[in-house]
């Protein structure tokens, strides 16, 4: 329960005063009753009351005028990390009908003034002069806040997964209530009364519906069982990563020293060979882009499976030795005479345990002793020396001793826990070899010991994905084979002839606008056949019950938006494993951890590329990095609340990206 949650229960009387509207008698009751709303918020914050909390001792009338403070939730956007909480925050509220004495009707109907303002945020009313739970208050709200802090970042920032579907989803009751769903419904309808004037139009001029259908054939042309087979043994290759975590727990290998080195070792030569096969093998395009993309695929889930059992394997070794100094421990007699063995109990920090062990207090208390460079992080280091050394120990160093290193242990055995809820999902127990391969084929590259599942499969369900899947790959193919096929074939033509690069460029305009339209087309389909009928799929089937592959990314209004929103699997990923991975373990701040993710992205399409046309020309890469200056001018005071203008930026953008740079490669 947060620092808020506990003050809103430990606050209940005092809101009751403000609400209760029955008669003048139940208030001036209520108001009486200040100390026992002040003793139930001392008792939330662990503090004793100065004052009796005995209703019957009660208060005299007030002679000074109840004033009243509102708390209200605030929000900070961050450029990348979306995952900063609302903080509440004291402010004094200016209502002239509060500061005098006033009915509870009076407040009553004043409260809804102000939570008008404040819509879809929480508000406290609390009196103005109680200065001591104000105090609390303030103190509890500053912890909650230092929490949130941009130095507090987690190594591996903890995902939540919940029960939810995709948007476009029929079973998402939130998109079939829309007032937007019938464009959804036409737009699929001109898509089919398109293809079936294409396919009209092909069999009055080739006596095909198809066409010529070059692409299909190119498909199909060779190396499809090929195709397949290298895929199913490159999945299968992602077990040499669960052998790794094998062998780090077995202590054959120290994750912290050798691990982590070997595993990025295999990482290289895993992405090195399968490039490599499309090379040797000469794929053409449509063989490259799947087999490539679902390499890099498996190699995001291998890494995030590797570092997160490597964390825990660390934390694991940890709670082992500490277990071990405890049974030690056990084993020691108590000396009569005071001890003078260092360390003194009185020179022990133990005010973490008066809160519960959990991972969250833990690693709240190691990160606060290590801002602080205190000496109390040496504690358990210090206890453990002097175990070691078999020193004479007292009572009262026995005691202390114990309930510190079994807060500890109990801490990091949460930690091992993670969000499970069957002990066969805790680690060690994960690290099976089902459970490896049961992660691989999941729709998620981020790993978690348990994810919410679904109860059984929807068969007719999957069939209607099946179904949607392959009509969406016929309307992509019949697009490329009639727009986007003949300007490329130009292009070849072009430098066939000799074409100077010049005389290229000068067709460069016509070549973007033939490919505007049927690139836009094609990169929304894409979308739709990826996150929304394959992943669709694969959770159907796997029994995962967390669909929120994307949000409403249409609507964005910055780049940095769009790349929350388009694609929620990789987002994720690069938000743990290299946003809040690089601010931990490179020490850099929040502005350098959005460039280097976005570099890092932008270096990956760039491979990408590099695979497909055989050329290294760096014009994406150049592209999505020119995102964040976009991004910072998106917050200027001339965009910040523009968002129909924000969103048609974006939307230019989208059009014209994919066309630009596939003319770019083409001509040049």
């Amino acid at each position: 329960m947060s620092a808020a949650e506990k003050f809103d229960t430990a606050s209940s009387g005092r809101n009751q005063v403000a609400m209760d509207t029955s008669t003048h008698e139940t208030h001036a009751r209520r108001e009486a009753q200040n100390p026992a709303a002040l003793a139930e918020a001392l008792r939330a914050v662990h503090r004793t009351p100065d004052t009796p909390s005995d209703s019957d001792s009660g208060y005299e009338a007030r002679d000074e005028p109840l004033q009243s403070v509102l708390l209200r939730r605030k929000s900070r956007p961050n450029s990348y990390d979306n995952s900063s909480s609302d903080t509440p925050e004291i402010i004094s509220v200016e209502n002239p009908s509060l500061n005098e004495k006033s009915s509870s009707e009076q407040l009553r109907q004043a409260l809804p003034k102000l939570n008008s303002t404040s819509k879809g945020k929480k508000t406290y009313i609390v009196a103005n002069d109680d200065e001591e739970l104000r105090e609390i208050l303030r103190q509890v709200l500053e912890r909650e806040k230092d929490k949130r802090a941009p130095g507090r970042r987690e190594k591996l920032r903890d995902m939540v997964f919940t029960r939810q579907f995709s948007a476009f989803d029929r079973q998402n009751q939130d998109a079939a209530n829309s007032p937007f769903h019938g464009f959804y419904v036409l737009f699929w309808i001109s898509v089919a009364i398109l293809i079936i004037k294409m396919g009209a139009d092909n069999w009055r001029k080739t006596g095909n519906p198809l066409g010529t259908n070059e692409i299909m054939k190119t498909m199909f042309r060779r190396d499809v069982i090929v195709l397949l087979l290298s895929d199913g043994i490159m999945c299968g290759l992602t077990g040499m990563s669960w052998i790794i975590q094998r062998l780090v727990y077995l202590q054959y290998l120290d994750w912290d020293r050798s691990g982590w080195i070997l595993q990025n070792i295999w990482q290289t030569l895993f992405v090195a060979g399968a490039v490599g096969l499309t090379l040797v093998r000469d794929w053409p395009w449509t063989h490259t882009v799947f087999f490539v993309l679902h390499t890099l695929v498996m190699l995001m889930k291998q890494h995030s499976y590797a570092f997160y059992n490597g964390h825990l394997s660390s934390v694991y070794k940890r709670r082992q030795s500490l277990l071990l100094k405890l049974k030690q421990l056990e084993n020691i007699s108590p000396v009569t005479s005071p001890s003078l063995t260092s360390p003194q109990p009185s020179a022990l920090s133990t005010s973490h345990l008066a809160h519960p062990p959990s991972a969250d207090e833990y690693n709240e208390r190691r990160r606060s002793l290590s801002k602080s460079r205190s000496t109390d992080q040496n504690d358990i280091e210090s206890i453990s020396r002097a175990i070691e050394a078999a020193e004479p120990l007292d009572m009262e160093q026995l005691q202390l001793f114990e309930r510190l290193i079994k807060w500890e242990t109990d801490a990091l055995t949460d930690e091992l826990r993670g969000k499970a809820t069957d002990p066969a999902h805790y680690y060690p127990n994960n690290l099976t070899f089902l459970n490896h391969y049961e992660y691989i084929v999941l729709p998620t590259v981020v790993y978690e010991l348990q994810y919410p599942r679904s109860e059984s499969i929807n068969w007719y369900y999957v069939a209607e994905k099946a179904c949607a899947l392959v009509g969406v790959i016929f309307v992509m193919i019949m697009i490329s084979q009639a727009f986007i096929y003949p300007v490329v074939m130009r292009t070849v033509h072009m430098k066939e002839s000799g074409w100077t690069t010049a005389q290229r460029f000068k067709e460069f305009p016509w070549l973007l606008s033939d490919l505007i339209f049927p690139f836009m087309m094609e990169y929304m389909l894409a979308w739709y056949l990826i996150w929304e009928t394959v992943l669709n799929i694969l959770a159907e089937l796997t029994f995962f019950a967390d669909r929120s592959f994307y949000d409403a990314w249409w609507n964005s209004v910055s780049w940095d938006q769009y790349a929350r929103d388009w694609n929620r699997p990789v987002h994720n990923f690069l938000l743990r494993h290299v946003y809040h991975s690089s601010i931990s373990s490179m020490k850099v701040n929040k502005h350098t951890a959005t460039i280097l993710t976005f570099f890092l992205s932008a270096c990956v399409h760039e491979l990408i590329m590099w695979c497909i046309f055989k050329k290294l020309r760096g014009y994406l890469l150049i592209l999505q990095m020119f995102q964040l200056p976009l991004v910072r001018m998106s917050r200027t005071k001339w965009l910040r609340n523009q968002k129909t203008l924000g969103n048609m930026i974006f939307w230019i953008g989208i059009f014209t990206g994919p066309s630009l740079l596939c003319s770019l490669y083409l001509i040049l």
